[in-house]
């Protein structure tokens, strides 16, 4: 007798069905990503050109009116107009064919003295863009990616995107909401500001403050140049920056010692946490700005969280993969995460002393 032929269930290959609203849900997000991609580069453009402030002084004017003013050419002028318009970043009056800007629009194109001002944000993701080659080396080799490996627009960018958020709250809010830093910085004592990237944290406080001596440090030199530029040009002599890293600045008794949105970006955060618990005065401040997070990913899927962590995916977790120790904590670590860090560094008392919409601030004490 012949045995019993095997018969094999098919192996449905059919690709599961597709619901058609919430497809055209994810196309419709799609093309809404598509037009805020490529309007990033009209305002890096807009913004080099000077159009933004021209449109600022002008008033409403037409696309002739505003080509005399800017010198710049009238037709390629009015097509960059009408994408800026559809994107809802400059206002049109259609029965007089009139391009102009809303004091909002303003506040967050044109014065870059503005809390709200944005275009630096910009400069940074046109750097994310030119290095996406380079990152992705780094997700095959696992060796990350040095911050000053990334395109020049990142720096200035960053710089750009921090400084109104900083001027409008470190002086104001943030030490003010420290236990006793206020005014042991008005009567004078010595200040490390680790990262310090161009000096904006540095020289915010250092001119508020003249009785005390401030220190930054960071480990890009053409940042510490920039740094130094700025301090001269603003005249403010009680600044000084230098080379160095988190773990091994120099100097001893400070009084106070700031981290500005780098902490996350370091190989070995706890390394720097335990350096700067050692270079602190005895009743000392280790005062920490993070970029604000829950403490998991299901606390962070916002607005908020996607632009962080785009960010930390093509430049903080590959920066601090390429040092030493790469604990890559990420720009959504979160508020528990930081806390652990700073304890294993040697700091026993640390609380969330304020928080922005954008920024959380830890007090750290020895």
């Amino acid at each position: 007798m012949k045995p019993a032929t095997r018969i094999e269930s098919p192996v449905s290959t059919a690709k599961p069905a597709l619901n058609p609203d919430t497809l055209n849900q994810l196309i419709g997000q799609m093309v809404n990503d598509l037009g805020s991609a490529v309007s990033g580069a009209l305002v890096v453009l807009g913004d080099e050109l000077g159009i933004y402030t021209a449109l600022a002084e002008v008033g409403p004017a037409t696309s002739e009116q505003l080509a005399k003013k800017t010198k710049l050419h009238e037709r390629q002028l009015r097509e960059w107009l009408s994408a800026q318009t559809a994107s809802g970043y400059v206002s049109y009056d259609a029965p007089n064919d009139a391009f102009f800007l809303t004091p909002e629009q303003v506040a967050v194109f044109a014065d870059r003295s503005s809390p709200a001002a944005m275009t630096g944000g910009f400069y940074a993701i046109s750097a994310i863009y030119h290095d996406t080659s380079l990152v992705a080396e780094s997700f095959r080799t696992g060796a990350g990616l040095p911050w000053g490996k990334h395109h020049s627009c990142l720096f200035c960018g960053i710089e750009r995107f921090f400084r109104p958020g900083y001027q409008a709250n470190i002086n104001e809010k943030w030490i003010p909401a420290l236990e006793g830093v206020q005014q042991k910085l008005t009567a004078g004592t010595l200040v490390a500001d680790i990262g310090c990237g161009h000096g904006a944290s540095t020289l915010i406080m250092a001119k508020a403050f003249p009785k005390s001596q401030f220190y930054g440090f960071d480990l890009h030199p053409a940042s510490i140049e920039s740094a130094n530029s700025h301090a001269r040009e603003h005249q403010i002599t009680n600044a000084h920056f230098s080379m160095a890293s988190a773990k091994d600045f120099p100097g001893s008794d400070y009084g106070f010692v700031t981290v500005f949105d780098a902490l996350h970006d370091m190989g070995d955060p706890i390394g720097a946490a335990s350096h700067v618990k050692r270079s602190l005065q005895s009743d000392g401040t280790f005062m920490v700005v993070e970029p604000l997070a829950g403490d998991s990913l299901a606390e962070n899927i916002n607005p908020v969280g996607r632009v962080y962590y785009g960010f930390s995916a093509m430049i903080c977790t590959p920066g601090s993969l390429s040092q030493e120790v790469g604990l890559a904590l990420g720009a959504q670590a979160g508020e528990r995460r930081l806390k652990e860090v700073l304890s294993a560094g040697g700091f026993t008392r640390v609380r969330r002393a304020a928080e922005t919409p954008f920024n959380m601030i830890l007090e750290a004490r020895p």
